[in-house]
């Protein structure tokens, strides 16, 4: 099942993506509902508005340094415990919406992600039952300004600058995606491929992200943790290659789809 956030009518509505083809309702479905819900009416993908399926109120949390190919790249030591920061959901666009490249810095780069989306509310969760809280997955891409990150080692200002992550295209069902094993993600910068892992590379997999992160907050469904970018980010090239205006990153995860957006400078 693929559960997407639309706009409708002046609204955003939860829906099922059938094919080419979008079902969803007049009325407003919660996010843990909308797999039981009657969605009866029925729109042409083609022409439905996508919106970021994150809830304006939900938990944002970013693991750093998750991927064993990335600590590497980056020249750290492998965590003990999640690196852990938070986003805004107001940072983010829709697919097929443009990333902000701010006045304030050039050094704009990309961070695909594999993201975990909660279904089910709780709290102090065991690793045994971490999946069973998991609704889906879906696809980030959480933009970094890396000068804005670097200024002291809390990461916050460099991750939160407005428009500069998008989230989509849609969540896939946690059962139709299947065990999280060895699948791809690639991420690509006007066509030239900048990271190409798999999820085997994960230093803490999703059980036990959802357990620790559960530990000392309240998961509610609709928050979301993002388990960290591979090997490949702008920062790591020598030298590095940061977004530019003009340019469109794609995100393709196996099973999920692609996650695209243009990249533009900030309006005066």
């Amino acid at each position: 099942m693929k559960i997407a956030r639309i706009a409708l009518d002046g609204a955003a509505r939860w829906s099922i993506v059938e094919g080419d083809t979008v079902r969803t309702s007049d009325s407003p479905v919660e996010l843990a509902d909308v797999a039981s819900a009657a969605l009866d009416r029925v729109l042409p993908l083609a022409e439905v508005t996508l919106l970021p399926p994150v809830l304006p109120t939900a938990k944002v949390l970013c693991v750093g340094l998750n991927y064993r190919d990335h600590v590497l790249e980056m020249g750290r030591e492998m965590p003990t415990h999640p690196v852990l920061f938070t986003r805004f959901p107001d940072t983010f666009v829709a697919p097929g919406a443009p990333m902000v490249l701010p006045k304030a810095s050039d050094r704009f780069d990309y961070e695909g992600e594999f993201a975990i989306v909660i279904g089910r509310a709780g709290r102090a969760i065991d690793k045994e039952d971490a999946l069973e809280h998991v609704l889906g997955y879906t696809i980030l891409n959480d933009g970094s300004l890396r000068d804005y990150q670097a200024h002291t080692i809390q990461f916050t200002p460099g991750k939160n600058f407005a428009d500069s992550g998008s989230v989509g295209p849609w969540i896939v069902s946690a059962e139709e995606f299947g065990p999280v094993t060895s699948q791809r993600v690639r991420t690509t910068v006007d066509g030239e491929v900048r990271q190409d892992s798999s999820l085997d590379q994960l230093v803490f997999d999703v059980a036990t992200l959802v357990e620790y992160v559960s530990t000392w907050t309240p998961l509610r469904p609709g928050d979301i943790i993002a388990t960290g970018t591979p090997g490949g980010v702008g920062a790591g090239f020598t030298p590095p290659k940061f977004l530019k205006a003009g340019s469109t990153v794609e995100i393709e995860i196996d099973g999920i789809g692609i996650l695209r957006n243009p990249i533009v400078t900030e309006e005066e």
